[in-house]
């Protein structure tokens, strides 16, 4: 597994980490036992980056993951977790108070006195702009409540607002085959600040893994079913804003061009993520997975050749035929 410096957090990280919003809730049931045989597989696969929130399951996934950190307690990990939606998503709620509240919620369920990495959890607009923000969670620095901070965004503007910030360390944002805008100004700013990149959501909610047809039907408790409009969260978060048709057609082309365009023996699913990491800027890059199996197969495109400006020409022609006009603007 490839390592890389998680911006201003100074750690040292493997390329592909480990998104445990499946472990928690809205991808369908992922049981205890299955959870952590995840956490297991990716461990033993190289994976030493944990990234989870307060809300996936309700701390459902905090806990699991902490559980798991104190059954390896010589085991190099790092943990970042998010904080900001457990109230109602106004400016004035992101406040110190709440800030003490939510990371005292998360130490007790990381099992930790102090986080390694506390993000903001894609708030409003105006917060990225707010100095009051900044000196609380600096604050919280000064106390050892957390060791660094950073945050999740929707938009390329909001990163851009993050990074120009001195004590940001990280920025994590959607990042892939299909969402190619902070290609253009985002990592360029990271790498010239000293801000991490961590990039989610890297095979579109499942589309780039080449397993889906316009037939596919997911459960009721998955957001590829009721966020498809954005009525639970921003849509860009499920199949990054790409209409599931359109990103169906888009994947099989995909899935052409890594078969062919590869001398390596790599499934979709492992040439979407290799090549979000191999990106200049991006620190890690954060797939999910609901069974160790799955863990194990995105641990291994950590440890992939680069795959060359011939399959990004490739990507990029997917995207700018089929997938620009559908979020190139909206983020």
């Amino acid at each position: 597994m490839n390592k890389r410096v998680l911006g201003r957090t100074g750690r040292l990280v493997s390329v592909v980490g480990l998104g445990t919003w499946q472990l928690g809730a809205d991808w369908g049931t992922v049981d205890d036992d299955q959870a952590r045989a995840v956490l297991e597989a990716s461990l033993e696969a190289g994976v030493t980056f944990y990234d989870t929130a307060d809300v996936y399951g309700d701390g459902r996934s905090e806990q699991a993951v902490g559980a798991f950190r104190a059954a390896h307690p010589d085991a190099d990990l790092t943990v970042a977790t998010k904080m900001g939606r457990r109230m109602d998503q106004v400016p004035e709620n992101y406040v110190l108070e709440h800030f003490r509240q939510w990371t005292d919620r998360s130490r007790t369920n990381l099992g930790t006195d102090r986080i390694d990495l506390v993000q903001l959890h894609c708030p409003p607009t105006s917060v990225y702009s707010d100095d009051e923000v900044y000196d609380a969670l600096d604050t919280l620095v000064d106390e050892g409540v957390m060791a660094a901070y950073g945050v999740s965004v929707e938009t390329v503007e909001e990163a851009l607002t993050a990074i120009a910030r001195p004590n940001v360390a990280t920025v994590q944002i959607i990042l892939n085959a299909f969402r190619l805008k902070p290609l253009e100004r985002v990592l360029p700013a990271a790498s010239e600040a000293g801000v991490g990149i961590i990039a989610r959501v890297p095979l579109a909610s499942g589309l780039l893994s080449g397993r889906y047809t316009r037939e596919t039907v997911f459960g009721e408790d998955d957001h590829r079913t009721f966020n498809r409009e954005g009525k639970a969260f921003d849509v860009g978060e499920t199949f990054s804003g790409v209409p599931f048709e359109v990103g169906v057609d888009a994947a099989t082309r995909f899935a052409d061009l890594a078969g062919s365009a590869l001398a390596q023996d790599l499934t979709p699913a492992q040439a979407a993520i290799a090549w979000v990491w191999q990106q200049p800027g991006v620190s890690t890059v954060i797939p999910g997975a609901r069974s160790p199996e799955q863990a194990r197969a995105n641990a291994a495109a950590g440890d992939v050749d680069v795959l060359g400006p011939l399959f990004t020409s490739g990507v990029r022609e997917i995207y700018d035929d089929a997938i620009r006009a559908h979020v190139h603007d909206a983020w």
